[in-house]
């Protein structure tokens, strides 16, 4: 297995990337390897910075960077020989088994879109993120960003797709989903909520709980949680800032812990001919470790073969 990491997309790039390749080379098991993508020299340094001698980390050349603010498509335009551009040309030619960035998230969009192209039968491809819950699981929520707007039959078929992710990822046979709304009553909420409910709760695919209030989102009612992309990213977000708000007043548990970005470190990129994760921006190399992590688990469960599976 080969993870591919955009060693120059992030704030902190390339240091934390490559420090965090580094600390997870020295915990992946034999026959997986990262290949580090970027200015070989910047690269170089780092390693030798970390007297890193292993022999499970390769770099290869890409020599321009698409900045953080640029715009996604002009950029992968103008850029092809940039981190992200080589990064996906590795993965659709099979060179790697998974691309994986804390850069540009437009450009990882743009990417997906055009070089790997949407799975037949997915509507729009989602973000995937994760929720702790208070039982000890993580949640999946789909969707965290990708689509701010949606259809019902969007909404039905991100509970498909994080269905069969959780399953694939986690193991739990029939896990349960959720449909993020204003109410527990089918009733409630806007009309597209209401439309996505009755075509949810009539779909055999799925095992649909039916909807979850803001006061249920931690609470391990559901196993995935379904949203649009607008709601789903302020919920995130959300959640994420309880971290550093209870840091910050020097309050520790084990819950609170997992709301912190670091602990999963990475969102899939889920409905596209492909293993892509995605990083925070800010990414710290613990956070970079477990998204490497992540991105073994995503490969391992053949979690992309099972969605095209499931969608026939």
């Amino acid at each position: 297995m080969k993870i591919g990491v955009d060693a120059m997309g992030g704030d902190f790039a390339p240091s934390a990337i490559v420090n965090g390749a580094v600390l997870a080379a020295k915990e992946l098991p034999s026959g997986v390897s990262i290949v580090l993508i970027g200015q070989r020299e910047a690269i170089q340094a780092v390693l030798d910075k970390e007297n890193f001698t292993g022999s499970n980390i390769e770099i290869t050349e890409a020599t321009e960077v698409i900045e953080m603010g640029e715009h996604p498509v002009k950029a992968m335009q103008a850029k092809p020989n940039s981190s992200i551009g080589v990064g996906f040309k590795l993965l659709k030619t099979g060179q790697i088994d998974v691309f994986a960035s804390a850069g540009n998230t437009g450009a990882m969009m743009v990417g997906s879109l055009f070089a790997l192209k949407t799975i037949e039968g997915v509507q729009r491809p989602a973000i995937a993120g994760f929720a702790p819950q208070t039982d000890g699981n993580l949640a999946v929520m789909v969707d965290i960003g990708a689509n701010a707007d949606v259809k019902p039959e969007m909404l039905d078929q991100f509970g498909l797709l994080g269905s069969v992710y959780c399953k694939a990822t986690t193991g739990i046979e029939n896990p349960r989903v959720g449909l993020m709304n204003i109410g527990e009553e089918e009733e409630k909420g806007s009309l597209i909520v209401q439309q996505a409910y009755k075509i949810m709760k009539e779909n055999p695919k799925i095992n649909f709980v039916g909807n979850l209030e803001g006061k249920d989102f931690f609470k391990g009612k559901a196993d995935v949680i379904v949203t649009d992309g607008f709601t789903g990213n302020i919920l995130l977000k959300m959640g994420e800032s309880l971290y550093g708000i209870m840091k910050n007043q020097g309050v520790e548990n084990d819950f609170l812990d997992k709301t912190n970005y670091e602990a999963v470190g990475g969102s899939p990129i889920i409905g596209v001919n492909g293993n892509v994760v995605i990083a925070h921006g800010a990414s710290s190399p613990t956070a970079i470790k477990n998204m490497i992590n992540l991105c073994q688990q995503i490969v391992t469960s053949k979690v992309t073969d099972k969605i095209k599976e499931a969608l026939v």
